[in-house]
């Protein structure tokens, strides 16, 4: 019996309460991008970024107690930057130096990818709001891509958050 797994993007898009400038910067510096990484409960003590074409960054992302407080890390390695227009980067699950780990080495499932190419697009709507679109490319559809995209909008929740202190 063969079995088939179908691939597909995730997309998600926001449109935030805050202008290109604010919006754009949340993402680029690493004071900003800390209060938001990470789904609901989890924390995010350390972003270093090398926000450039070319540059790699490392952040973590730390498990609540609850959850077993596990640390996870991740390189984002960029690819392509226009500047308040969209950035594009491969994650990759690494460890503290950001050496690129397997996902499974820091007991993830066998099926979560080894990296994601993603891309977020912001647009000006004017009036002070800014709409963001995030891609993550080449998901296997099924519990891992579900578990991400919900993943994914905790964060866009925490940093709507962020926007409205």
């Amino acid at each position: 019996m063969t079995t088939f797994s179908r691939k597909c993007d995730l997309v998600v898009i926001r449109v935030f309460d805050a202008p290109l400038k604010q919006v754009w910067k949340a993402w680029s510096e690493p004071e900003l991008a800390m209060r938001w990484s990470g789904p609901t409960g989890f924390t995010s003590p350390v972003a270093k970024m090398d926000f450039r074409e070319g540059g790699t960054s490392l952040a973590y992302m730390r498990a609540p107690k609850a959850l077993g407080g596990q640390d996870f890390y991740n390189t984002w390695s960029y690819e392509k930057i226009v500047p308040m227009k969209r950035f594009a980067y491969i994650l990759h699950f690494a460890d503290q130096d950001s050496k690129v780990m397997d996902p499974v080495k820091q007991g993830l499932p066998l099926e979560m990818p080894k990296e994601v190419r993603h891309e977020v697009a912001f647009n000006d709507l004017s009036n002070g709001k800014t709409e963001v679109t995030v891609t993550e490319y080449g998901w296997t559809v099924g519990q891992l891509m579900e578990m991400s995209k919900m993943g994914l909008e905790q964060c866009l929740d925490k940093l709507a958050a962020v926007f409205a202190e």
